[in-house]
């Protein structure tokens, strides 16, 4: 169908249709402010059904809702990747929302007071834009000497789906992130032969229930605290809950989860099992890679091992800086925006880029409220 110079011009034009474009779209619906909605894929909730299958959320359902609907009842705890998906598609229903598909924005950039957002086959015109294309847009895939070497199978997490391919096999999992941990449980469960998982910087671990409380929950009272208070009162629970860990070989950093987060604009390790794993054997913990040979890697320390297959849990990047212009100054040097949730040059706003304390979806839905109202504020 043709886009008519009508279609093509709006108040706001939100690039994005998962949980924070759809977050934003269903607020500025209820502000009565006209919108169009930008996919490049073909259906809502791409990232999510992308990833692999015995993915959780990793913060509870009571915690993970977006503004004016619930998840329902019946999902579990912490609701699996195909409920996630179920819910942002019934969440589009809900609202009336209907994203235009097949859009992938190539440029963003100030044009005559208004915003232009060019795609691959249309240029739309807006007040306002707001970037929703979140952390995990593109997959960061590091590099390492002699990998062209190596006869095993090396892939990134993106591109795993479950462990049963890696039955009776060795393999290597690089990075120590929530997804890279989860993964190395998936691929235990599923009889992988040894599982190792190369950790190259000091981490932190949490528990995602302590006493039966989410660690959401307590999250969300530590958040109004100083984080070095936090993490002082924090230093009981983790004791009890995870243990020191550095006599398995996993470093830890000189300060805690909650200076983690605002500091280092990273979220600790939610344990979900991984844990356990490591303690009882069943996973193997290695220094940082640092090159590969023909049958498997060299590590940091200079320790060799052969692997059947190695998975990147390296994790994503936003890569902003592909389509945004930043002539305005609003992008950090790696291309990550500068704030999230609020305008940060005129008309030109980010959703879903806080990493948060209190959880991803929940932050969503504040900054697509905060969004929303600003907008809607202009008159």
């Amino acid at each position: 169908m043709m886009t008519t110079e009508v279609d093509k011009q709006t108040n706001t034009l939100i690039i994005g249709a998962s949980a924070a474009g759809l977050a934003v779209a269903a607020c500025l619906q209820e502000q009565r402010v006209p919108f169009i909605l930008l996919e490049k894929s073909s259906q809502v909730g791409a990232a999510w059904r992308n990833h692999y299958d015995r993915l959780h959320l990793h913060t509870d359902r009571a915690h993970s809702q977006l503004p004016h609907l619930p998840m329902p009842k019946s999902f579990a705890k912490y609701p699996a990747r195909a409920d996630v998906v179920a819910y942002l598609e019934a969440y589009a229903r809900h609202f009336g929302l209907e994203p235009r598909f097949g859009q992938g924005v190539q440029q963003v950039r100030p044009c005559d007071g208004l915003w232009q957002v060019e795609t691959q086959d249309t240029c739309y015109q807006a007040q306002n834009v707001v970037i929703a294309t979140g952390y995990t847009r593109v997959p960061h895939l590091p590099s390492w000497p002699g990998q062209e070497l190596f006869t095993g199978s090396i892939s990134h997490s993106s591109a795993y789906k479950n462990g049963k391919p890696y039955a009776g096999q060795r393999v290597l999992v690089v990075g120590f992130g929530n997804s890279a941990g989860e993964i190395a449980i998936d691929l235990v469960e599923n009889g992988a032969a040894e599982v190792g998982m190369a950790v190259r910087h000091p981490v932190n671990v949490i528990p995602r229930d302590y006493l039966g409380i989410p660690i959401l929950t307590i999250g969300i009272v530590m958040d109004k605290i100083p984080p070095q208070v936090a993490d002082l009162l924090a230093i009981p629970m983790l004791k009890t809950s995870i243990g020191d860990l550095t006599k398995y070989g996993l470093p830890k950093l000189p300060y805690g989860p909650n200076v983690q987060i605002r500091q280092d604009r990273q979220i600790p390790i939610l344990d979900i099992g991984t844990v356990k794993l490591i303690k009882d054997g069943r996973i193997h913990i290695h220094p940082g890679l640092a090159q590969f040979n023909e049958n498997g890697v060299v590590f940091t320390n200079g320790a060799i091992k052969p692997f059947d297959a190695i998975i990147l849990g390296t994790g994503y990047r936003p890569q902003v800086n592909e389509f945004l212009q930043d002539a305005a100054g609003v992008l950090n040097e790696d291309g990550t925006p500068q704030s999230s949730g609020q305008e940060t040059a005129p008309g030109l706003y980010f959703c879903g880029f806080y990493i948060s304390p209190t959880g991803m979806l929940r932050e969503i839905g504040i900054e697509a409220r905060q969004i929303s109202a600003h907008i809607a504020g202009k008159g």
